[in-house]
Formats: C-alpha cells, structure tokens, sequence
C-alpha cells in the first residue's frame, strides 16, 4: 500500500488521509484527481536529496524536485538489499549520481537517467520495511530499521527534532569516519583489502584475512563479485570505497562494508571477464582476467540472450493456459496451445524479460515452442518429436515414389571427380530392404528437403513406425543424394551427372554454387640468406742437410725464396739454386742429396702455404744445413642471397629447385655406374588462406652445396642447411622461420717430441696451425595473397 503523507511540526509526518477516507476517495473519483496530478506534473528534475534519523528507529530520505510528480513506480530486491524507484518524464540535476548516506540500514543512494525516466536506487545491508510517499514536488521515503542488521543511531530526545542533512552538494571526499557506528560482533578483525595491475589488463584483489581458518564465499551477481567473510569485522580504516578504474582493468570499484556478524567486499567490473579465486594462508586473492575475442564468441555462441520487454509475474496455482493467454498478451503476439498443454503452476518472477519467462515456463512444464513468422506454438516435445517424424516418413514416402531425372551439371573450376566424392560421402553402399511391391536397390543415402527450405540428413535404421510398407534399412547418412540416387563425373568436359530426384538435384546444384569458386592465390617470396667468416693460419718448417761438392768457405749464408713454398738450396751437383732471374721459377726443389734422396730432418711444412724462405745456414764437410720457413693466413667473408619465390592456390603444394646435381660413381654386381645426389636451393609451400585473410603456411626451405675442399676419391660431400615448419602469419608480413649460427674453431700443433718444446729453437721443430670459421644460415618469408587477375599478371 502507498500511504500520503505530509510533514506536520518537529519533522513528524502526518497522514493525508485514513484507510477509510481513501476507500471513499477511490469511490468519488481519485483516479480523476490521481491523473489530473499525474498531468499536471509534466516534466520534471531531481534537484536535491534530504536524508534524517527519526525517533521510533526509522530513517527518512527526501527527493526534492523542480516541480510537482506522479508517484513513483517502486520495487524492491532482497539480494542484494534494495529498493528501486521510477519516475518517468523526470531528469536527475544531483551533483554525483551517488550519494553517500551511511545511516542505519542505508549505505547510499544511486540516481541514473534512462532514455525516458530517472531510477533513484537506494542500497541498503538489510531488506527492511518502507514506505514511500508523495506531496508535491517532494517524495518521501520511510525506511523502518527495527528487525534489520544495522541499527540506527540512538533515539533522539523527545523534545529534539531530528537533525537534517543536505546532500545536494556531496562531500569531495567520502569520510567514512563520520558515519555513524554500526552494530557488528567483534569478531576479528580483517588486516588489509589491496588492488593490484598488471600491465597486461589483469587485476587482483588480495584480502588479508584474520586467520587461515577464516570462512570466505563467492557470489557473482551481474557484473559485480562478492566476498563474504563470516564472523569477521571491519576496521573503520577499510571501510571505504576504492576507485581502480584507472587502472584499466575489468575491476572498475572495490567497496567494503560490515554485513551483520560478517563482512562484505563488493567487487564491481564491466566487460566481459574470467575470475578465480585462491587462498595461500591468510591471504585470499581474486584474479581479474579479460576475455580474449575468441573466447567472447564461444560465450556469445553459449549464452541464451533474452531481449523481450521486462515485465513480473506472481501466481499461485494458475492454469499454465492462462499464464500463456498472459504472455499473449503482454506482448501482442499470435500464441496457439495444443490441448495437451495442462496443468497448474505457481511463479513469481520480477522485471524479467517475457521471452524469459516464457522460457521458464516451457521447461518447467516439458513443453516447448516453434516460431512460424508471428505465430508460436505450444505443445509437449513428445508431441513436437511425434509430428517431425511423421514427416520425415512421409517425405520417404514421396522420395521413393518421385520420378528419377538426370541432369548435367558443368564444374568451372574444381574436379568434377572431386566434388562427385563430396556428393557420394565416404560411407559404404548397403541394400535398401523393402516390401514385395518395391524393387531393392542401393542406398546412398538420405536427404530431407524441409517445407521451409532447410536441408537435413537422416540415419534411420530398423523398421520405422508407420506404414511397414515401405520400412527400410539405411546404413548412409553421409551423402547428399537419395538412396535411389547416382552421380557420376566426366573427366574429358569436366562436368558432374546426377541421377535423382528432382529435389535432390536442385540440393546438389546449390551445393554445386558454393563448392566451384576460384580458388585463391598466394605468392610465397623468400630469402635464404648465408653469411660466412672464415680466417686460417698456418705457421710450418723443414728442416734438412744435403751433400755438396763445392767449396762455399765456412761463414757464408745463402738465403732464397720461392713460391709456393718447395724451393730448397740443393746439392750443387745438381745445379744451381734459388731463384732464375729471367723466368722468376727455381731451379731445383726438394732437399735433396746427390743420389735424389730427400734428405729431411723435420718435416711440418705449412698446408698450402702462402709464401715461404729458405735458408743455406753453412756447410759442415761436403754437406749443407739447410732451413725452409712456410706460413699461410688466410680471411675471407661472403654473403650470399637466394632469392625463390612461387605462386600457389590455397591448400595446394608447391616447390621450387634451383642449384646441380653431383655425379658419383656406385659399384654393384653389375658394374659401376654414375648416379647424381642434388644440391639445390628448394622451397616446399603449402599455404591455407584463413577467412580473416591470414596465412598458414606448412614449409620446408633447404639449401644444400657441393664442399668441394673436403672432396676425396668416393666423391664430393654435400653440405645441407634446412628448415622445416608450420607458422601463421599475416598478410603480406614476414617471418623469420629461423636461423642456424655455425661457428668452428681449432688449434693444431705439430712438433718433434721434446725439441719442439725447446723455448726460440723450439720452432724448428714444430708446426702450429689456427682455424675460426663463422657461418649463418637466415630464412626470410613472405606470403601476400594475390586478388583478382594479380595472379594473372605476374
């Protein structure tokens, strides 16, 4: 019941009228004045809100408007604890569309503006009697705190009127310090409430609690979360609200509250959002995490979205006909029962969508609907199911009757023998049993054209209820033509021929639409780049004694050089030595005596040396010592560029070889014969365009080359670099499918054992070589999707 009221002396309201005055105000005319009110108040603004404690633990709270209203439409919500209150036609003008109250059961008051109206929301920790009541530009509402979790503040002195305080202007900051204290047990007490970002969009709410043992539910309702903690209190310092939405998270406002004997954390978030909840001792956290795009589809596919007019429902044991003619009404729609909807129910459903409700209702009852156009149907999902088959068998009926036809269907762009399997499916042919006046036959299959359009396939087996004479036994659900039906290919015009019904072919002409399109292009380019970084170094000595017949004196020395490192002074008999100054050759090489017998005390000559000298170092009788120093360094850096590219349809391997074939002799019973290994540069692609025109590609790039300094008398070995993987990139875009870094080092030593170790003649004796080869393999792709004649261009 609205009771009026106004405001007599001391701030105490008086009632307009009695009970019995307003059963004789309904029976002059009160709806006349009611709506004579109602028109008068035409548009108005939400200016200001009053709000007082009252003697008799009670709570008044005052909207103020521009100008006179009709009243309020009210509900209210028993969890979480609210009363709600629609004004149409009216503006709110509040400074803040929350204002912050904190007397007795009341916590705030929420003003938001809808299309048409202004819903003033009054939060509360307890449901609790009200009464709310309008005179004038101003609508009262009496919250009754007896009964309820928090109590009000002490009774005021007779004598005193109760204190008012103005709320149009809100407090800059929000003092739970000043609220009045609120009735909690003293349970312990919670330490800390803390929020904390990621940069990746996740956010945590950590709640430290009194103990390990602490009790903690969740509740998500809409898009808030809430934590209860039982038995447990709030310290004033964390009685507050925490505003988060800076920090870009689904977490937008945290507010805590005492609720009794327990406490209570209310989480608010928007967007869509993941929350788990943990507790590791005495810390219990709550994870904040955005949904992904692809996971916001799968929820969109998931969830039942109900988008009717909101409308409440409260019965008891009422005919389900009834709510349903209800339903009909409410909503102007075209409903039709079938007589085996019966039966009572009892609901009480508040502001819910219509479609909702009606959903409610069906599945309680065991019903179900269909929609034709701007008619629903009701009826038992038995009796649905009942119908549906008994179509289905008369559609056999008439596809088991109908005249076969054969048609010619030309295929553009695919294989015919292709889409002929398409149509076939991959199920195995069976016998088709019948009654003695239809012939048997093969079957390929089901196909169901629906009266509004929809192609559906079948698996029956056994005999279906019904007419037994035309039972049958179908083991193929998998193609799209008729049990009767056939469809064969012409690979010489390319063109499918379908032998079936005339339903049946025009199924696989529309399926033939869709299926033989051009297929897309890709063109893969890649780079296949290999950087190389070689240096070598090789420090070698021959060290020998050779006869001589001349007579050179005792103290002379003779120095030559000679290139590539084989020139020894000789015995001279044999000549003379060093260098022709007319041809730049030696004239003898080798050391060696008068009898050609090399005549080497050391031999660790530098491989393939650069340079080398050689020295006469005396004479000791008829023989020479003589002492040859080689040395080799060696630097190189090269880069080389492979630059393949290929064109390709979607889903269709292509490759691409460009480099020599090695010959190599095989021996066998049959003699020995010349075989060829590649070493080629090849690229192995098989692109699949995604419909969001990204490109997954399946590759295998190598480059492999003849390492001809390593040949030896089997053959020439082959060096092979190669990459094979399977990556998702986009459009024009490239990758870098990997690189291979080779780095080879090595020091060798050759020497006289002991004498090589002799420190400065210890080099005479010895050969040192250095080797550092660097080498890196990169492989650069890029696929771009070619559109329109592109590919017919290039």
């Amino acid at each position: 019941m609205i009771s009026l009221f106004q405001r007599g002396r001391g701030g105490r309201l008086w009632p307009i009228m009695s009970a019995r005055m307003t059963a004789r105000a309904h029976a002059l005319g009160l709806p006349i004045l009611l709506l004579i009110i109602g028109t008068q108040a035409g548009a108005a603004d939400l200016t200001d809100v009053q709000f007082a404690a009252l003697p008799g633990s009670r709570v008044e709270i005052q909207l103020i408007l521009s100008g006179p209203v009709a009243a309020p439409e009210t509900f209210s919500t028993e969890s979480p604890a609210r009363i709600a209150l629609d004004f149409p036609g009216v503006t709110s003008k509040l400074a803040s569309k929350s204002v912050p109250i904190g007397v007795g059961p009341l916590h705030s008051l929420v003003a938001v503006d809808a299309s048409d109206r202004t819903r003033v929301v009054l939060n509360l920790t307890d449901s609790v009697p009200y009464e709310v009541s309008t005179a004038g530009n101003r609508v009262t509402i009496q919250v009754n705190t007896q009964g309820s979790v928090a109590s009000a503040p002490p009774e005021a002195p007779p004598a005193a009127s109760p204190t008012e305080t103005r709320t149009s202007q809100p407090p800059a900051a929000w003092n739970p310090r000043a609220r009045p204290a609120r009735s909690v047990a003293s349970g312990p007490a919670l330490r800390d409430i803390d929020f904390r970002g990621s940069g990746s969009g996740e956010g945590r709410v950590v709640i430290r609690l009194p103990n390990p043992d602490t009790r903690v539910a969740v509740r998500e309702e809409g898009s808030r979360v809430f934590v209860d903690l039982y038995d447990t209190s709030l310290p004033q310092r964390l009685f507050r609200r925490l505003d988060v939405a800076d920090f870009a998270t689904p977490v937008t406002a945290i507010e805590s509250r005492p609720n009794g004997r327990n406490v209570e954390i209310e989480v608010q978030t928007e967007g869509d959002f993941d929350h788990m909840a943990y507790q590791t001792d005495e810390l219990f956290t709550l994870d904040f995490r955005p949904l992904t795009p692809a996971e916001k589809e799968d929820m969109a596919r998931q969830k039942v979205v109900y988008d009717g007019n909101r409308l409440s429902l409260n019965f008891q044991d009422i005919e389900v006909r009834a709510v349903l003619q209800v339903l009909a009404d409410f909503t102007d729609r075209n409903l039709v029962a079938s007589d085996s909807v019966q039966g009572n129910i009892t609901l009480r459903l508040k502001n819910v969508p219509w479609d909702q409700a009606l959903d409610i209702i069906l599945k309680t009852k065991g019903l179900t609907m269909r929609e034709h156009g701007n008619v629903i149907m009701v009826a038992p999902i038995k009796e649905f199911a009942e119908q549906e088959l008994l179509e289905v068998q008369s559609f056999q009926r008439i596809e088991e009757l109908a005249q076969l036809q054969t048609e010619t269907i030309p295929i553009k762009y695919a294989k015919a023998a292709d889409i002929a399997e398409v149509i076939e499916g991959t199920g195995q042919k069976s016998k088709v049993s019948k009654s003695s006046d239809s012939a048997s036959g093969s079957s390929k299959g089901i196909g169901k054209q629906t009266s509004s359009g929809n192609q559906a396939g079948f698996n029956l087996s056994g005999n279906m209820s019904g007419s037994s004479e035309f039972s049958s036994a179908y083991e193929r659900s998998d193609s799209i033509l008729s049990f009767r039906g056939s469809v064969t290919s012409d690979e010489r015009t390319n063109t499918l021929i379908v032998q079936d019904t005339r339903t049946n072919i025009e199924a696989i002409r529309s399926l033939v639409v869709l299926l033989d399109v051009p297929v897309r292009q890709v063109m893969i380019e890649s780079r296949v780049v290999i950087a190389n970084n070689d240096f070598a170094r090789d420090l070698g000595v021959r060290f020998g004694v050779s006869g001589s017949m001349g007579s050179l004196g005792s103290n002379e020395l003779l120095v030559a050089g000679g290139q590539p490192g084989s020139l020894a002074v000789t015995g001279f008999d044999k000549g003379p030595f060093g260098l022709n100054v007319d041809t730049g050759t030696p004239y003898n090489s080798g050391l060696i005596d008068d009898d050609d017998n090399q005549t080497l005390i050391t031999n660790l000559p530098a491989l393939d040396p650069s340079g080398s000298i050689n020295f006469l170092l005396g004479k000791v009788g008829s023989y020479l010592l003589q002492l040859e120093l080689s040395a080799m360094q060696r630097e190189g850096r090269g880069e080389i560029v492979s630059s393949p590219r290929v064109i390709t349809s979607d889903q269709s391997k292509a490759s691409i070889k460009v480099g020599q074939q090695i010959p190599y002799k095989t021996v066998s019973e049959s003699g020995t014969q010349t075989e060829f290994k590649d070493a080629v540069l090849q690229l192995d692609v098989t692109p699949h365009i995604t419909p969001d025109d990204r490109v997954i590609m399946e590759l295998m790039v190598s480059k492999d080359s003849a390492d001809y300094t390593n040949q030896s008398v089997d053959g020439v070995p082959i060096n092979t670099r190669s990459v094979e993987t399977n990556v998702l990139v986009e459009n024009g875009e490239t990758v870098v499918l990997g690189g291979v870094f080779e780095r080879q080092k090595s020091f060798q030593k050759e020497q006289v054992p002991w004498l090589g170790d002799v420190p400065v003649l210890g080099r005479l004796f010895k050969n040192e070589a250095r080797l550092d080869n660097n080498s890196e393999l990169l492989i650069f792709v890029t696929p771009k999707i070619l559109k329109g004649d592109a590919a017919v261009a290039r």
